[in-house]
């Protein structure tokens, strides 16, 4: 088996577009993974491949569950995993591209910028192979180049300074099919996928990545490095939509796993909770905007399903979720069972990784934040047993907050918000 992480020295420096045009032309025996605890390049991978893309996060994890999790889904014939930021960004957390690259033994494929330069571009390179002397930049492509003597200049030079690098070959500059294209934000755009991939991997010696990319053998004696949780015997309905996508694809197949019974409810297309389900689970997304929240102000059905379950029995909520628990966002109005008021903010009141009360480690992202002051039962902090502000709320079995979680690294949430 193969497998390769594509990295670069920060973001917007093509790493989708590169990754969209490997996935594209693996599409049949890829597994794709992100680095990190984005929810939209995943959607984005599963768009072009129809395979599921699975997180890799270090902080949320630790380094032997991170591996597991690796070795657990990579059941193609290569598996791609797409860093963030720049190759080292996120080393204070562990989760950097270099990180999780050296944990899991796979080679990186940094893409390099040779606009405007030449020479500097492997003074560039020579600082990234230096910074960590156990990285794992094994090749280069170089981006935004305008010719093939350009290339070849900058070529020569990377192969006269360096023995351990291979040059894969060069992407050129303004691409015919990126021009109308907003890639990796637009989920909608797929059209141009086929004509990406090709105008990409024009000048890219494919046979030579194919070599790069390490002969990858799971570990079938690695032992489960998570706690195991007795199996419930109860139904689960996950909210899993246009609205409320940002699900971890670990954590479907965790309570997949866990409970007798998962079902999965559009709330967009207006589908019911029925009477004999235990249990809610309703990940973030966006309710927020005017575009989502179209989708569902008329989903009056689900609504009040949703509302009568809340009487008596279990809802866990994550951000989005949250926002639909409560009364409204500005002028939008929600579900009101939570007695919480919201409004949408210019810039983002939480980014990052948080701890909560309980010392779980999570990630936050959102523009909103409470209109008035309530009583709530975490605190949310960059730091942990630090401080920071109220960042969940709960009312009898209903609880939602702005922490996204990986909840097979967490059990005992499990036995304490789902049953």
């Amino acid at each position: 088996m193969k497998a390769l992480c594509i990295s670069a020295t920060a973001s917007n420096q093509g790493k989708t577009i590169l990754t969209t045009a490997l996935l594209y032309h693996y599409k049949k025996s890829v597994r794709p993974f992100k680095i990190g605890p984005d929810f939209i390049d995943p959607q984005f991978h599963r768009q072009i491949c129809a395979t599921p893309s699975v997180n890799l996060d270090r902080f949320m994890m630790n380094e032997t569950q991170v591996r597991w999790i690796f070795n657990n889904y990579s059941d193609k014939e290569i598996s791609i995993c797409e860093g963030v930021m720049g190759f080292y960004d996120g080393m204070d957390k562990g989760s950097s591209a270099y990180d999780i690259s050296k944990l899991l033994d796979i080679p990186t494929i940094l893409l390099l910028d040779g606009s405007s330069s030449y020479i500097t571009v492997c003074a560039v390179l020579k600082g990234l192979k230096t910074y960590k002397n156990d990285n794992t930049i094994k090749a280069v492509i170089l981006n935004n180049l305008s010719s093939d003597g350009h290339y070849q200049l900058i070529k020569n030079q990377i192969l006269k300074d360096f023995c351990d690098v291979a040059v894969l070959g060069w992407i050129k500059k303004d691409l015919p099919s990126l021009k109308e294209t907003h890639l990796g934000l637009d989920l909608k755009d797929s059209s141009k996928i086929e004509q990406i991939s090709k105008e990409v991997l024009t000048h890219i010696d494919i046979s030579l990545l194919d070599d790069i990319a390490n002969k990858f053998t799971k570990n079938k004696e690695e032992k489960y490095p998570f706690k195991r949780l007795e199996p419930i015997d109860k139904k689960i309905a996950i909210i899993n939509d246009e609205n409320f996508s940002f699900l971890y694809h670990d954590n479907k197949e965790f309570l997949k796993e866990l409970f007798r019974d998962v079902v999965f409810i559009d709330s967009t297309k207006d589908e019911t909770i029925s009477d004999d389900t235990d249990v809610v689970y309703i990940p973030g997304g966006y309710v927020e905007t005017d575009y989502n929240y179209n989708k569902i102000k008329n989903s009056l059905n689900f609504k009040n399903s949703l509302i009568a379950h809340a009487k008596t029995k279990h809802i866990y909520a994550e951000c989005a979720g949250l926002l639909y628990l409560g009364n409204a966002v500005d002028d939008k109005k929600m579900s009101g069972i939570l007695d919480l008021d919201f409004t949408l903010k210019d810039r983002f009141q939480r980014m990052g990784y948080y701890f909560n009360s309980d010392n779980i480690r999570g990630h936050s992202f959102h523009y909103t934040n409470i209109s008035k002051e309530r009583s709530g039962i975490d605190i949310l902090s960059k730091k942990e047993d630090g401080d920071g502000e109220i960042g969940s709320w709960e009312k009898n079995k209903v609880f939602g907050t702005y922490l996204h979680l990986m909840l097979r690294s967490n059990p005992e949430l499990i036995t304490r918000r789902f049953i």
